[in-house]
């Protein structure tokens, strides 16, 4: 693989239902690609939109560190844990799986469609105990630069994660905003929302992705009200 690896919107696999568009970043569900099944410590990355009143009945997950960010509307969580809440643009939120949860995430807008992304990351240790946080970031923080939104390397995260090698950053960006992203050996910089300019690789627009391994620093710019994504990983599921 070369040191960055752009790939665009329409490479990505699709889930689609009456209710629900989905695009995978990575093989899920019904879209599988024996080449495509994770980059660094990430298996998951999914770009949601859900209808009003609709969203995913209650289903199980274990051992695994889940976390959504919501970019427009609101979701309702709820789990075996006894956990309920909504989760909303700037609220951090991550579910440990471990020995096993059942979840469901519904849209609980008769009018407005929800939109969000799910990215999933294995734990270090397997059989931990089911595990459930949130914590609010300030739009100023989001709009200030790239802010820790959960981390297992990083003690001013939002919020923790179960993986040591693993930390997820966002950002809000304005026309003419840079930012540098983590020097990290693995990094996955996802657009959900804008259009940006990534240093020395070219123009990335809503949906599009760019991996790096071993790539060194690097600088995005938007040309557009935007918002990314970027997972900072020092290790591989390989080893």
């Amino acid at each position: 693989m070369t040191a960055v690896d752009i790939r665009r919107a329409s490479d990505r696999g699709t889930s689609t239902t009456e209710w629900l568009d989905s695009k995978h970043s990575f093989s899920f569900a019904g879209y599988y690609d024996p080449a495509n099944t994770h980059h660094g410590l990430l298996l998951v990355n999914n770009d949601d939109w859900v209808e009003p009143a609709a969203g995913f009945d209650t289903h199980p997950h274990r051992d695994m560190e889940i976390v959504t960010w919501v970019l427009q509307g609101s979701l309702e969580h709820r789990d075996s844990m006894g956990n309920t809440g909504v989760i909303y643009p700037g609220l951090a939120q991550r579910m440990s799986a471990g020995t096993g949860i059942l979840h469901s995430e519904k849209n609980g807008s008769a009018s407005e469609r929800v939109h969000f992304v799910q990215m999933w990351v294995i734990p270090d240790e397997a059989g931990i105990e089911p595990e459930y946080q949130q914590a609010d970031i300030d739009d100023a923080q989001l709009t200030g630069g790239l802010v820790t939104i959960a981390s297992g390397i990083h003690r001013d995260a939002a919020i923790g994660l179960h993986n040591k090698n693993a930390a997820l950053h966002g950002a809000r960006l304005q026309p003419g905003d840079a930012i540098a992203l983590p020097d990290a050996p693995f990094l996955h910089l996802f657009v959900p929302r804008g259009e940006v300019t990534l240093e020395g690789a070219g123009i990335l627009r809503e949906g599009d992705a760019a991996r790096f391994a071993g790539a060194g620093p690097q600088r995005v710019t938007a040309s557009a009200p935007s918002e990314v994504l970027v997972w900072e990983m020092h290790a591989d599921l390989a080893g």
